[in-house]
């Protein structure tokens, strides 16, 4: 499923308890994003740049879910952590899902944070036009993208920060991202495959969400006991960087119980 070799990311490792948090963050950002949730974790926390993003290589291909999964086994079998609780936000949260999934002995549980799979029906219309205006516009058209993904007049100093880290990003890295989570033929952005590639996960899943609705397709998706949804009220996209205090302690708490 994956189309090149895992390469060997740039990494963060703060001390703490086990089990270790792999942190990992979303569609054009880096292992900075977690940055306001670092002084909440009792727990050790791992945070990769992924593949083309940050201070990671940047291969020519390989931007699906499952070659960033690759990537954060290999990282992991060097670091030696023991299972993981993978905690991954949008892009990241498909990333940590394929990780789960696909290598399930490295991983102790799920964290999901407003995760780019589900799309529904009228997503699924609009994401190929939304293709061909990020190839004609490159990374500005995804720097307005990422914009809207705050509620207006908040945070801006974190949607200054996501838009520049947007801006300065490769658009075929971002074009190809797009592609591996809801256009290439192993992609399970789109709501049936996600439906049914969610339907091997077997760890216990915390998944947290900044929309109702896509909090209930979440619900919808569980079979672990353990598993639970939480829905942040008014926050946007990046609920983790807005609210990192009530983020960790909701995190820290759900894994107290399982």
């Amino acid at each position: 499923m994956t189309s090149t070799p895992p390469v060997r990311l740039h990494h963060a490792d703060h001390p703490g308890t086990a089990p270790a948090l792999l942190l990992v963050h979303g569609w054009g950002g880096d292992g900075d994003d977690w940055v306001p949730t670092l002084p909440h974790w009792r727990h050790r926390a791992i945070v990769p740049d992924l593949r083309g993003h940050g201070r990671s290589p940047k291969p020519a291909k390989g931007y699906g879910p499952h070659d960033f999964a690759a990537d954060l086994a290999e990282l992991l079998g060097r670091l030696g952590p023991g299972p993981v609780v993978a905690v991954g936000h949008s892009m990241g949260g498909q990333a940590v899902t394929a990780l789960a999934v696909e290598h399930p002995d490295l991983v102790r549980a799920l964290v999901v944070v407003d995760p780019a799979y589900g799309a529904d029906e009228a997503e699924a219309v609009r994401i190929p036009g939304e293709q061909r205006e990020l190839r004609r516009e490159g990374s500005e058209w995804a720097a307005r993208f990422v914009e809207g993904a705050f509620v207006g007049g908040t945070h801006a100093r974190l949607r200054d920060r996501q838009r520049a880290l947007m801006a300065a990003m490769d658009p075929d890295v971002l074009t190809q991202c797009r592609d591996g989570m809801y256009l290439d033929p192993d992609a399970f952005g789109l709501r049936p495959a996600t439906r049914a590639y969610l339907a091997r996960r077997t760890h216990p899943v915390l998944g947290v969400y900044s929309n109702a609705l896509a909090a209930d397709f979440e619900r919808g998706t569980l079979t672990h006991p353990a598993s639970r949804v939480e829905v942040f009220e008014g926050c946007g996209h990046f609920l983790h960087e807005e609210r990192p205090r009530d983020f960790a302690g909701l995190v820290e708490g759900w894994l107290s119980d399982i």
